[in-house]
């Protein structure tokens, strides 16, 4: 990751297990701006149970009840159409992401040049998971949807151990033990983004507390991102605002379409609105300091004031705040130097309005 902010267009699952609209999406990605598009990849089979029900958002937007297996093995893709995928981005300009759910899927993943191993917030807690992602020992963005600071600690400690040492916990205390460590820590921040996260699609405004990325930056002394699931593009553009390193956002051809994410997916044109006004921001952020800008620097004499007669004052006549006013522009004495000249005899007559001496 570079010091601009890595924007990530979600895909996710909303190409419909279709190899052909995913393509497309990664098409629209690209003419956007984004930085990454990335899908998930996933066998079902290793996913859920089959009695494991959905969500009520997916029940919601998929319009059907049911469980999530069937659901979700209608959007399986295979190995081959990720492969297919990451050279068709590479084609297009953008680079090639996929989140894995499972441990033959990251291993797959991990071999085609990612910019990054993305973590789901639902894997936060899955211990293996995270030791075998550390230890591919490239860069990790782990999300943290559903997570207390204490998760997202355990969480941590775990990928600390996989980043520093090659044999296996026998417990919290081993976890606990690599995460304390000064040389755990500094590969921490050699290889971690946290993203903050609030898992409901889509999340209403009263749950996103952004705050929440000043708390975890300043907990863990790691960047920090957001995966944004309200609608619209608002609150990502915020996030940029408050200091996010990375944003993803779920994007879709059609909105409209049955599917677990569509509902809560930007549709191509606000995707690439988003990105615009994100580049924006990025700029306007700047550096963090206080100092002119040389763009203003020439509007100094005109903004500003010196000190002038009020009105006509003659010589030797004391000088005081009754015979001395500030006006434009500012080409004599500041009016920050009048309290030393209070009380002074005039050194000659000033008529009004005329630049008084020092």
């Amino acid at each position: 990751m570079s010091d601009r902010v890595f924007i990530i267009a979600e895909a996710g699952v909303n190409h419909d297990g279709s190899l052909d609209d995913a393509r497309r999406m990664i098409d629209v990605a690209a003419e956007a701006g984004a930085d990454a598009v990335k899908f998930q990849t996933f066998q079902a089979e290793q996913l859920v149970t089959r009695r494991a029900a959905k969500a009520a958002y997916q029940t919601r937007n998929t319009g059907e009840d049911g469980g999530q297996f069937a659901m979700l093995k209608a959007l399986e893709l295979a190995h081959q159409d990720h492969q297919a995928l990451a050279a068709h981005a590479a084609a297009q300009g953008v680079r090639f992401m996929s989140t894995a759910f499972d441990l033959d899927s990251l291993a797959f993943l991990s071999s085609l040049g990612m910019p990054a191993i993305k973590l789901p917030s639902g894997d936060l807690t899955w211990g293996p998971m995270l030791l075998a992602a550390a230890r591919l020992d490239q860069p990790l963005i782990v999300s943290t949807g559903m997570a207390d600071l204490d998760e997202i600690r355990d969480a941590l400690s775990v990928i600390a151990f996989g980043l520093t040492r090659t044999d296996v916990p026998t417990g919290r205390a081993d976890l606990a033990e690599a995460f304390a460590s000064p040389a755990a820590r500094a590969r921490l921040r050699e290889r971690v983004t946290l993203l903050h996260c609030t898992t409901e699609y889509p999340t209403p405004l009263k749950a996103v507390n952004l705050r929440a990325m000043d708390v975890m930056a300043e907990t863990f002394g790691l960047p920090v991102g957001y995966s944004d699931h309200t609608l619209g593009t608002s609150v990502a553009i915020a996030a940029v605002a408050r200091g996010a390193t990375v944003i993803e956002k779920h994007f879709t051809l059609d909105r409209t379409r049955p599917g677990p994410d569509h509902a809560a997916s930007l549709e191509p044109v606000e995707l690439a609105a988003m990105i615009a006004a994100i580049r924006e921001v990025e700029i306007a952020l700047g550096r963090p300091i206080k100092a002119p800008a040389p763009e203003e620097l020439g509007n100094r004499a005109i903004a500003r004031r010196s000190l002038v007669a009020a009105r006509p004052i003659a010589a030797g006549e004391p000088l005081s705040l009754d015979n001395l006013t500030a006006k434009r522009p500012a080409d004599g004495v500041s009016p920050m130097e009048v309290w030393p000249m209070l009380g002074r005899p005039a050194a000659r007559a000033y008529q009004a309005d005329e630049a008084v001496e020092a």
